[in-house]
């Protein structure tokens, strides 16, 4: 410190140095807080839902599986399509018990998800989680399925209210018919 002030002569030149005159920087600083202000008012979450596929939007149901009295185990989907989001039923028959009565209801039983969709091609993506009947959290000590859903599907519109949804993961396609037809009004997030 006692170099820097050997190095200047009086104290009027210290002053100098340590004062914030106007700069370049500075001024051009001024002219950028408009723009700042705008940038901290915008949101990037949408505040509605998005609106979905015009098709789509509506109830589906399944009501038959090929071979249906053969198999051992087979699920009915039926799918409400509203703006973006989904909410499924699947009902689950089985000749075999595989758990706790309690469950299982002596072979039938049924699981909700609920969720949002999109769609690139013909290829349907699901994701969502799977919930209570009320469409509320599913806890993990509930019977079944919990937490995250994700499932995609090729989509077939076979007529104007049937579609086929074949799964990536399930070599049984799900031929649903539309119960009723509704459209998107978005909702506040």
């Amino acid at each position: 410190m006692l170099r820097f002030l050997n190095d200047f002569s009086s104290v009027r030149t210290i002053k100098k140095v340590f004062s914030f005159l106007p700069s370049a920087f500075s001024k051009n600083v001024f002219y950028l807080l408009p723009f700042a202000f705008y940038l901290s008012a915008c949101s990037m979450n949408p505040n509605y839902q998005k609106p979905g596929l015009t098709y789509l939007q509506g109830e589906w149901r399944q009501d038959s599986v090929p071979a249906q009295k053969r198999l051992v185990t087979y699920s009915l989907y039926d799918i409400k399509f509203s703006c973006d989001s989904f909410v499924m039923k699947i009902s689950t028959v089985s000749k075999i018990n595989y758990g706790a009565d309690t469950c299982m209801n002596k072979g039938h039983w049924n699981e909700y998800i609920r969720g949002t969709y999109s769609q690139k091609q013909d290829t349907l993506h699901l994701k969502g989680e799977f919930c209570n009947a009320n469409l509320s959290y599913k806890d993990e000590k509930t019977c079944f399925r919990f937490g995250d859903y994700e499932e995609f599907f090729k989509v077939k519109q076979t007529a104007d209210s049937l579609i086929q949804f074949i799964s990536t993961s399930n070599v049984i396609p799900i031929q649903t018919r539309l119960v009723k037809r509704t459209s998107c009004i978005p909702k506040p997030l």
